[in-house]
């Protein structure tokens, strides 16, 4: 049978894909049908409810709702009747009774009022409401403002709380004239669990839930009364959501997510809510030189007046001195005496240019990034096992998979717009697993949660493949064509069974055989994990086990398959990509092969590359530590938080001869810097940026940068010229055509392509295929195209409890707050949420140690110690304490282990002994 349907649309025949409404059609051929209820956007159903799209259909009684109405083949519709139309306006005069006046409305430019513009109705006959029974104003969130005065009852913020986001905040309440959205149990909005993802506000058509930032004192908004809008990349997280940025006066209004490729138009907190850091009067505006009679290096600096221990200066002159520094390390001691930090923030145009100024000007490969702090060591596995460093399936493809493990991840404070595919994945059946130490908020929708003791991944992984293995629930044919090593792997796995693991992991051995059984037998799944799996001392092996899991069941190279790493950061995936990383160059070409190095040398114009793979971030830092590195160029990275035993690369970056810091804010780094520069946030550039899903995007400039601060890239190439390298680019678009000349995986990806198109996914097999979200159907970038089985054994933390440090401290993100909070930390909605910093204890161990929720321990580890606000959290082991990283006040990485992974080079953030005592209010005086 056919799966398209014929019949008659306002007297012509049209065709319709099976599952299209009418609506759709008619839209689909330029007819506009009113509509309020019906949101067409991806994840959203059509409900019927509004009326206000209704049309005749020839031989039926009634009108038709046209958004739930699907035609039928011969069916004749009629969408302009009298009748229709009369149905229409009567529709639109009642539902305008009860609004404010157009004048005094929360949204003067709603869509309601659109459509009531459509239909010829400009007010309404009909008697208003009551005034005592009019819904009080909400003003009691910070991001969103609520007037239910302006509500027409017609559901789509229920639906986008409850089935896009999957938050399950908003619900209807009360009957009739009486029946409005409700948060929680009748809470204010400002009190309830909303995690203000905003959903609800993009879909309301009238108004009645608005941005904070459109709406004036007296509760009166025009959401349309912006000056342009420009659509661009999120600069968060790594889904890399797409988003249209209102600007008015040249500063960001407010925030819409657009239907891209990744976020299909949803977004989180800080993607909708967190963008007004871009304007704070902390920004960095001007050159700025250390003073000479300026403190030793590394005192805090006011952010506010950092003239005492700066001063401000020329570009001409701040560059100048920067070149000169670190130039004149280069001539006295050599090249290897400067290194760099280059940023996943910034662009791919921007990361590949950083990588080759170390390695062009300094003659070695000691750059790193961020990656080498997150998902190293899952390129390290991905790349030994299966080829390749990226993941092998996009996320959304969890939309075709049957079961779903996530591991060492929290998607929904971490990858907030990804974890709503999850939830939706769940709602329509699917099974998700979820294995992780702490409990997360994803377990409420998860089939099974494998709350396992901390460090124990490899003994839980390797149980769950010995059931495989044992029970012989692999899938043999997809082994012997498409593997290697498995006998090896098959002879190794034997001795981890699922009772000698247990007493290991602490989850029982009919658990894991459930777990086990459910994976292998699925005809599709995916594994899902984070930096739980990564920041370990056997991160490799973690994500070695990973690889094998899914192997052993030939859960890769199929729709609904695949391996998938979260990504951290907004560009780490495309820095990486653009060879920001000391072991290799653009696209993971080895700095070892003489073919790569030849070829870089060619598009370099004659520049040797060093043979010898470069230093990581943690090294570099020890070296500066022992005096062999005497100069840095920190390109957007914050070291002075984000690097483990923190008070050891302080003092390390206290002892550097010459710092060239360049960044958006006066970060905890350039409280060392010798030399600031002022740089660009993502919406002050044009650039390209890839995501976790290998989408490569377009990110727009919407403003300009304040002051005199200039686009990374324009600094870069100023200071390039400076230490004597021949460079030429005027544009972005230069740069990334050269990135092209040495990267296979921009094949068929043109700027032109992404100035136009929403993403290119890479690989891309030709000029008009979107890209391949799933790869490795047909084959492995390896020898013979085949992946390996590697085995892992079980591998104990590098320091573990004692009598001294007998608790566990790991590390993490808030939903609130990014990386080292030097960006959420100064966005207005993100602090007010979370402003202070905080660790969380089980309840239990909070009454050991006698103290209340909100009340101060101090957490010890063997490297330092930080006194910080308690909260309860029955998601946290009793042994446990969870500590989040964004705080400077009470900076996470004093306290952790410094213990790197052998493969990636990875430091051990999420384990670490540490003590827990109570801090009396009495010592807080004294202090």
């Amino acid at each position: 049978m056919s799966d398209t349907i014929r019949f008659t649309l306002d007297g012509q025949e049209v065709e319709a894909e099976k599952g299209m409404t009418i609506w759709e059609v008619a839209n689909g051929r330029g007819l506009k049908i009113p509509h309020l209820c019906h949101k067409p956007a991806p994840g959203y159903r059509p409900d019927g409810n509004c009326r206000a799209c209704m049309v005749e259909i020839e031989g039926e009684r009634t009108l038709a709702a046209s958004c739930i109405r699907e035609p039928s083949d011969g069916m004749v519709v009629k969408t302009a009747t009298a009748r229709a139309q009369t149905a229409r306006k009567l529709v639109m005069e009642l539902l305008l009774a009860d609004q404010p006046e157009r004048n005094a409305a929360h949204d003067k430019s709603s869509h309601l009022w659109d459509m009531a513009e459509a239909t010829g109705v400009s007010e309404s006959r009909f008697p208003t409401l009551e005034a005592e029974r009019i819904p009080l104003l909400d003003d009691s969130h910070i991001a969103m403002k609520v007037n239910l005065d302006a509500c027409i009852q017609c559901g789509l913020c229920v639906r986008a709380c409850r089935e896009v986001q999957v938050n399950d905040v908003i619900g209807m309440a009360g009957r009739g004239h009486d029946a409005y959205p409700v948060f929680d149990l009748a809470d204010p909005m400002g009190a309830s669990t909303c995690v203000a993802c905003g959903e609800c506000v993009q879909a309301c058509p009238t108004g009645a839930l608005m941005p904070a930032t459109v709406v004036d004192e007296n509760q009166v908004g025009d959401r349309a009364d912006f000056d342009k809008a420009v659509q661009s990349v999120c600069p968060f997280c790594g889904v890399g959501c797409q988003v249209s940025i209102k600007i008015k006066d040249g500063k960001v209004k407010y925030v819409e997510g657009v239907n891209g490729p990744a976020n299909e138009g949803r977004l989180c907190v800080k993607g909708r809510f967190g963008y007004d850091y871009i304007h704070h009067p902390h920004r960095l505006t001007k050159p700025l030189i250390r003073r000479k009679d300026a403190p030793e290096k590394g005192l805090n600096v006011d952010p506010n007046n950092p003239l005492t221990h700066f001063r401000e200066a020329t570009w001409a002159e701040a560059m100048d001195a920067a070149a000169h520094g670190l130039a004149d390390l280069r001539s006295y001691y050599g090249g290897a005496s400067v290194a760099g930090f280059g940023s996943a923030k910034c662009t791919n145009e921007e990361a590949y240019l950083f990588q080759k100024f170390i390695r062009q000007g300094f003659g070695h490969n000691n750059v790193d990034h961020c990656t080498r702090l997150c998902h190293a060591s899952s390129v390290a596995a991905l790349m030994e096992n299966v080829g390749s460093g990226a993941v092998t399936a996009t996320f959304n493809e969890i939309e075709n998979a049957d079961v779903a493990i996530v591991i060492g991840a929290n998607p929904t404070e971490n990858h907030p717009v990804a974890a709503t595919f999850f939830k939706q994945f769940t709602k329509r059946g699917g099974q998700l697993i979820i294995m992780d130490p702490r409990g997360t908020a994803m377990k409420r929708h998860a089939a099974h949660m494998l709350q396992f003791r901390p460090g124990t991944d490899v003994a839980l992984l390797n149980a769950i493949m010995n059931v495989i293995v044992e029970e012989k629930l692999y899938d043999r044919q997809y082994i012997e064509g498409f593997t290697e090593g498995f006998f090896e792997f098959r002879d190794h796995i034997r001795a981890f069974t699922p009772e000698r693991m247990s007493e290991l992991c602490g989850i029982d051995a009919e658990t894991i055989r459930t777990v086990a059984r459910t994976y292998a037998r699925a005809e599709r799944a995916m594994i899902f994990w984070g930096m739980g799996i990564s920041q370990h001392i056997h991160g490799t092996d973690n994500s070695r086990c990973l690889i094998s899991l899914a192997l052993l069941c030939g859960h890769v190279g199929r729709p609904g398959t695949g391996l998938h790493p979260l990504r951290g950061q907004n560009n780490v995936q495309g820095a990486s990509d653009a060879g920001l990383i000391p072991q290799v160059l653009p696209d993971y070409q080895s700095v070892t092969d003489p073919e790569v190095r030849a070829l870089f040398k060619h598009i370099w114009r004659g520049t040797e590359i060093q043979a010898t793979p470069g230093l990581t971030v943690v090294e570099i830092m020890d070296r500066v530590y022992r005096g062999e590195i005497k100069g840095m160029y920190i390109l957007g990275e914050n070291p002075a938080m984000s690097d483990p035993d923190v008070e050891h690369a302080r003092k390390a970056l206290a002892q550097l001869d010459h710092l060239v810091v360049q960044d958006i804010f006066l970060t905890e780094t350039a409280n060392y810097a010798d030399v600031i520069l002022p740089a660009s946030a993502l919406p002050e550039k044009t650039g390209t940026v890839t995501n976790t899903n290998r989408q490569v995007q377009m990110a727009r400039k919407a403003i300009e940068p304040p002051g005199e601060a200039r686009e990374d890239w324009e600094i870069i190439v100023d200071l390039a010229r400076r230490i004597g390298l021949d460079w030429d680019y005027d544009d972005p678009r230069e740069i990334f055509d050269e990135m092209k000349m040495s990267m296979r995986s921009l094949h068929h990806i043109t700027w032109k392509r992404l100035a136009t198109e929403h993403a290119v996914t890479y690989p891309c097999n030709g000029p008009d295929d979107p890209g391949q979200a799933v790869v490795f159907g047909d084959g492995f970038p390896r020898r013979a195209g085949r992946a390996k089985f590697t085995p892992a054994r079980v591998t104990p933390p590098a320091e573990v409890p004692d009598e001294r440090f007998p608790m566990i401290l790991t590390t993490g993100r808030q939903l609130e707050h990014w990386h080292t909070g030097s960006m959420t930390r100064r966005a207005t909605v993100l602090d007010a949420v979370e402003p202070e910093a905080n660790c969380s204890l089980h309840p239990a161990t909070l009454r050991k140690l006698g103290v209340e929720p909100g009340g101060l321990v101090r957490l010890t580890t063997r490297r330092g110690s930080i006194q910080v606000m308690a909260r309860a959290d029955r998601a946290v082991a009793e042994d446990m304490v969870f500590l989040p990283f964004a705080y400077v006040e009470a900076a996470a990485n004093i306290l952790t282990n410094p213990a790197l992974d052998p493969f990636g080079k990875i430091p051990e953030f999420k384990y670490s002994a540490v003590r827990v005592e109570k801090v009396d209010a009495g010592q807080v005086a004294a202090e």
